[in-house]
């Protein structure tokens, strides 16, 4: 997608006039140029801070390398370059067409007729890059991009010559989970059998919709990568044997890309008369979109806060064209990143709002206020809600981590070394990560500076703990809890323990036995909270588990009495923040329940013979994640609004009047001192509901390609409500 360049972007580079921006991530950023001829590219650059690192500019130059080795055919033909400037730059073709994520997404698993000559084109592709002694390294469905005439492989950030450490630290994995090979994972040598193995993965991907590991947490990911059997079983019958060969375990027996391509077969006639209608269309639409950008600047965003507007004015709203031309975009480039920092205002402004609190007398009732920011991102990952840490919100996104101020929305960093979220944690102020995998070495955790993303100190470290098989839980002011391995453990069931470690020496304070079963290996994750002496963990099936802080001890164990399994939306809210009191957490599945902190024994229960709605299928969870303020628990019902229970009884104090505009469970709902807040759907992100009529106030409308699935948040320091979806996140004021 293509968005405005910022104030500070150059103008040109080289030759290239910049139009837009396409994506940027950690190391640069990747624009789209025109030459005074008229021939567009999509240019590569480099970020100040990284262009002053010999290794970050190593990496560039073999990434120009890689890329001309491929050319054309397979990859984005490299049209020029200059490495040596003092700001990077490197200028491929404008490819015009999907990357095989989203052709997937789109059209649905791809018939055999398609995945055959895919296959062998790729096999292709690879193999040119290894007969120049360069491995991928990072091949996946969004590295790789479907035109009508074939498929080309692009990002080489971490491609690297065979056999050549020096730009790899020995024993860090460099990847993607899903598509990596077994001695990828270990942190091992990656030769051209690791290729063959990432490319059998992408095409089972492409077969079936999904990977042959399936999905879910890194770290589950990379123990069946390295232990697992490849799920196979909805691929053709005809692509099974050959695939299961590419993906065994042992390098030696994967075939290498010739006799690959030749058990493939690349069809007869074009690659289009393989690919189904509806992605040829697609294409259609992105080459005539491709031409249609306009050059476009931000102006500097201005230093004084601008003033309120006057009572009885109403927020302007981007035009349907406006929406449309933001959500319609360009192909993708060589980089693949996808992160457009353009942020604005609902009311079309060109950067981050005014750094005012909210003003709610300031506009017309029934009005929301304005966007306090809004900005675009790569695609945000929704396992689990931004989370808060001092004055910053923390996403994960398909780059890795980013960190946005919570009050005026600009970006304070990025890391695509910190791409897991079960490798980071927060006690609301300080951010701890898992930021180096150093295989055999064992557990170490960075304190991480929020504002900067600079690595502060390691807090911790043990030599005993597999950092592949680590979940940092939650943290506290002085200690850190997690879920790891004994490296020793002869089995992938064994040897697993709930850890508690000393903030202030890094010592570890207590171990305990843990079932495996609680971090299981579905695409759920344990969810955790700290109230008091209380360790609170949530797994499959809402079973509910609580341990002594001081010694690790269970004070009990509880399956929560309903048919509901492990609730997703739990993940969506912000980490160590369920809905606990100082005696009680309040779960929300078919029924609302109140659990005592001290036994697990259900103080009250809540809905039982209630009505949820008129659309409302009885099959589906019935009450949201709760939040609980000032002694007062907040669900959602159904399709029909809020409820807004006493804690202590669980009565009834209130429930919304039904509007038609009722909030849904992607996210536990906000409170603040005048609303309550809840995610509605792809179009209105936010329903505020009023605290003193109990009825919808107003809602906050998204763009037009706001996505599917929700999490917000609520930064109460800097009275914001966040909300994130798709590629977008924006924050109104908290009222």
């Amino acid at each position: 997608m293509a968005s405005p360049l910022t104030h500070d972007d150059p103008r040109a580079l080289g030759p290239y006039r910049l139009i837009a921006r396409l994506g940027a991530g950690g190391m640069g950023v990747v624009y789209l140029g025109r030459s005074s001829g008229g021939r567009t590219v999509a240019l590569k650059t480099m970020h100040a801070r990284t262009a002053a690192d010999t290794e970050f500019r190593a990496r560039f130059r073999l990434e120009t390398d890689a890329a001309r080795v491929i050319g054309g055919e397979y990859g984005a033909a490299v049209v020029d370059a200059d490495p040596l400037a003092d700001t990077p730059w490197l200028a491929t073709e404008y490819v015009l067409g999907p990357p095989l994520d989203e052709a997937v997404a789109l059209c649905g698993p791809l018939p055999e007729r398609c995945v055959r000559p895919l296959g062998a084109a790729l096999c292709e592709a690879l193999g040119r890059l290894h007969a120049s002694d360069v491995v991928h390294r990072d091949l996946k469905p969004s590295n790789i991009l479907l035109t009508a005439f074939g498929p080309k492989v692009i990002d080489f950030g971490i491609a690297r010559a065979i056999g050549d450490d020096r730009l790899t630290r020995t024993g860090r994995a460099a990847g993607t989970p899903a598509f990596m090979s077994p001695e990828q994972a270990t942190g091992g040598e990656h030769t051209p059998a690791g290729d063959v193995f990432a490319l059998a993965g992408v095409l089972v991907f492409a077969a079936t919709g999904a990977g042959p590991f399936g999905s879910g947490q890194p770290a589950d990911l990379l123990y069946r990568v390295r232990y697992g059997e490849p799920e196979l079983t909805a691929v053709p019958d005809g692509l099974r044997p050959v695939l299961r060969r590419c993906l065994a375990k042992d390098p030696a027996r994967r075939p290498g890309t010739d006799e690959l391509r030749d058990r493939l077969h690349d069809g007869d006639g074009q690659f289009a008369d393989h690919l189904p209608e509806v992605l040829l269309a697609d294409i259609a639409r992105r080459c005539v979109q491709a031409y249609e950008i306009a050059p476009r600047r931000l102006s500097a965003p201005a230093e004084p806060p601008e003033p309120a507007p006057a009572p009885d004015a109403r927020p302007r709203r981007p035009s349907r064209r406006t929406a449309l031309a933001l959500a319609g975009g360009g192909a993708l480039a060589l980089a693949g990143a996808g992160y457009a920092a353009w942020s604005w205002r609902s009311g079309g402004g060109s950067g981050p709002g005014p750094d005012t609190g909210p003003s709610p007398t300031a506009r017309a009732a029934n009005v929301p206020p304005d966007a306090a920011w809004r900005r675009e991102t790569p695609e945000i990952s929704l396992r689990e809600a931004p989370q808060i840490v001092g004055s910053a919100v923390v996403l994960l996104t398909d780059d890795g981590t980013l960190a946005l101020d919570a009050r005026r929305g600009t970006r304070l960093w990025t890391s695509d070394t910190m791409d897991a979220g079960y490798a980071m944690t927060t006690d609301g102020k300080r951010l701890f990560t898992l930021q180096d995998w150093d295989y055999g070495g064992g557990l170490t955790v960075t304190r991480v500076d929020p504002k900067t993303g600079n690595p502060d100190a390691a807090v911790l470290r043990a030599t005993r703990w597999d950092p592949f098989s680590t979940t940092l839980l939650t943290a506290t002011s002085d200690a850190l809890y997690a879920i790891s391995r004994d490296e020793k453990a002869d089995h992938l069931d064994k040897g697993w323990y709930l850890l508690a470690f000393d903030l202030g020496s890094g010592a570890e304070r207590w171990r305990q036995p843990f079932a495996r079963s609680m971090p299981s290996d579905s695409d759920t994750a344990v969810v955790a909270s700290v109230s008091g002496r209380h360790l609170l963990l949530v797994g499959d099936g809402l079973a509910l588990e609580v341990r002594d802080t001081r010694s690790g001890a269970r004070l009990w164990r509880r399956r929560v009495p309903t048919r509901m399994e492990f609730p997703e939306s739990l993940q969506r809210t912000a980490r160590g923040q369920l809905a606990l009191s100082p005696t009680h957490v309040y779960i929300g599945a078919d029924e609302i329940f109140a659990l005592r902190l001290s036994d697990g024994k259900i103080s009250w229960r809540f809905g039982k013979g209630r009505e949820a709605g008129d659309d409302f299928d009885e099959r589906e969870r019935r009450y949201g994640p709760p939040t609980v303020r000032g002694g007062v628990v907040y669900a959602t019902e159904g399709d029909r609004g809020f409820v807004a229970l006493d804690g202590e009884t669980g009565e009834l104090r209130w429930a919304e009047r039904p509007t038609g505009l009722a909030a849904d469970f992607h996210s536990a709902p906000l409170v603040g001192d005048r609303y309550v807040y809840g995610t509605v759907d792809s179009r209105r992100w936010i329903s505020a509901v009023d605290l003193t009529r109990h009825t919808s106030a107003w809602t906050f409308n998204a763009p037009e390609d706001g996505g599917i699935g929700r999490a917000a948040v609520a930064h109460r320091q800097a009275r914001r409500a966040i909300v994130a979806t798709g590629n977008v996140v924006a924050a109104i004021p908290l009222e």
